[in-house]
């Protein structure tokens, strides 16, 4: 029996040693299969329900690419309009490029027609704010040339081509800058909700191959007369700013970036040997290839507080346009139901009260109220949409970098070429649904009857109007202080 006991022992324990073996190829197999998942061929995505490309068209129409070299001058009439891009003459295609090293921790930000291979942050999620990660990450020299060849559509591979990408379907990452951050994720999640795909705001391998790059990422720009001489000085003081004509850009970074929705580092990466302290007409430069977007008829305004976005829905409940959006700082400030629009006021003035204004040095001083001039440095921007809440509106501002944030006393900020757009999908009487927060005090509702409308809109009117003079056509161009 003894014997029998030890060759029983024998036998149990070379099953007792392979377990941990068999547990450990569990575990690699379950990490190679989250690496497939992210980063594995192409084709297997077609063989899985629901995991394709969706066959149609994108929902918001890109207008065709415009084939006129004088284009891609602006005009004094058009000065938020974006240039096109010059069609190029097609050539037999190149023998595919070598594909670049790889640098560790960056996103790929080199673009040519040909898709590289992913490379660090591209697809990964993440929480970061954007600031942080442009101070964290070394980004490569950019390039977003088009190799001499003629383009052929293809699928975004890194978050520059995305936001730009997404930019062209009125989904706003907010300043375009190569960098996947809270704003990117949330314009991505927008994107993939529009197309029917798994909300996840990642860069994924289905997101990736439905988001197309109908055209190069990059086109050239000359610098015209007309950008140097509209430039002009900005006033530090409310009174300086009362009186000059026109708030303009103060230079030409600052135009151009606003123009083209970028962040000013990632114009000054594009163009590194570029001194933009002392520009030149005819200054050839790259920048990113927005396209003008037709301005659909909205029949719905959702502003989500918690996301810190805006979202855009036609009459059928389809998603056509998405903007990062600041909100009130103080809680009690960020109104919750269904507010109307009243009035939507291209290239408004401004009027500054100092009453508004408690924490300004200055408002304790000049004691009267100012009219401050339009211009894309005016405090509501380049658009007002007023509200049926006094004084509240969805408006633009001087600072696009800093949307998105919680900045505002009460009203909703946008980057100036969102809040433009925006006034040209919207009407009075579209709805405005605000979501996502109670304000800790009061939970009143906050729709105006019809009725008071006409009330709202006098309060709207600047100092000197007479109330006989209070029809909604009378204000087109007038702002009363909002809340900011």
């Amino acid at each position: 029996m003894a014997s029998k006991s030890r060759t029983q022992s024998s036998r149990a324990h070379p099953r007792k040693a392979l377990a941990p073996k068999v547990l450990l190829l569990a575990l690699v197999g379950v990490l190679a299969w989250g690496v497939w998942r992210v980063l594995g061929p192409e084709g297997s995505a077609a063989s899985k329900p629901g995991s394709g490309i969706a066959n149609e068209a994108p929902r918001v129409p890109v207008e065709p690419v415009p084939t006129p070299a004088a284009a891609l001058t602006p005009t004094s009439a058009q000065p938020m309009q974006a240039p096109v891009v010059p069609t190029v003459v097609p050539v037999p295609p190149a023998a595919p490029p070598v594909p670049a090293p790889a640098i560790p921790l960056s996103p790929l930000l080199a673009i040519s027609n040909a898709a590289p291979a992913l490379l660090g942050l591209t697809s990964a999620p993440v929480v970061l704010s954007t600031q942080l990660l442009r101070a964290a990450v070394a980004l490569p020299e950019l390039s977003m040339t088009n190799s001499g060849a003629a383009w052929v559509p293809r699928g975004a591979t890194n978050y520059l081509e995305a936001q730009i990408a997404l930019a062209g379907l009125g989904i706003s990452s907010g300043s375009i800058d190569g960098v996947g951050g809270a704003q990117t994720a949330a314009a991505l999640k927008a994107f993939q909700s529009q197309q029917g795909l798994e909300q996840t705001g990642w860069l994924d391998r289905n997101t990736r191959k439905a988001l197309m790059l109908k055209r190069a990422p990059g086109a050239p720009y000359r610098v015209s007369a007309e950008d140097l001489l509209r430039l002009a000085p900005l006033p530090e003081t409310w009174v300086g700013k009362s009186q000059v004509p026109g708030l303009e850009h103060e230079t030409l970074l600052e135009r151009l970036a606003e123009r083209f929705q970028a962040h000013p580092g990632l114009l000054r990466r594009l163009n590194p040997a570029v001194d933009w302290a002392q520009p030149t007409e005819g200054l050839e430069l790259t920048l990113p290839a927005i396209v003008p977007i037709p301005a659909r008829r909205a029949g719905l305004i959702r502003i989500n507080l918690a996301g810190r976005f805006l979202r855009v829905f036609d009459t059928g409940g389809e998603l056509i346009a998405h903007f990062p959006c600041s909100i009130a700082r103080r809680v009690e400030k960020r109104p919750v139901g269904d507010l109307q629009v009243l009035v939507t006021v291209p290239n408004p003035d401004y009027t500054w009260d100092p009453e508004v204004f408690p924490e300004s040095p200055e408002a304790l001083t000049v004691g009267r109220k100012l009219r401050i001039p339009p211009g894309p440095n005016n405090p509501v921007g380049v658009a007002w949409i007023g509200l049926n809440r006094a004084g509240y509106g969805i408006h633009g501002t001087p600072k696009p970098e800093e949307v998105g944030r919680t900045e505002s006393h009460g009203c909703f900020r946008l980057a100036n070429w969102n809040a433009e757009l925006l006034r040209r999908m919207a009407w009075p009487g579209l709805t405005v649904r605000v979501e996502g927060e109670v304000p800790r005090t009061t939970a009143t509702a906050l729709t105006v009857p019809a009725a008071a409308a006409t009330n709202a809109v006098k309060a709207s009117l600047p100092l000197g109007v007479p109330a006989t003079a209070a029809a909604v056509p009378a204000v087109t161009n007038v702002v009363s202080p909002p809340p900011l």
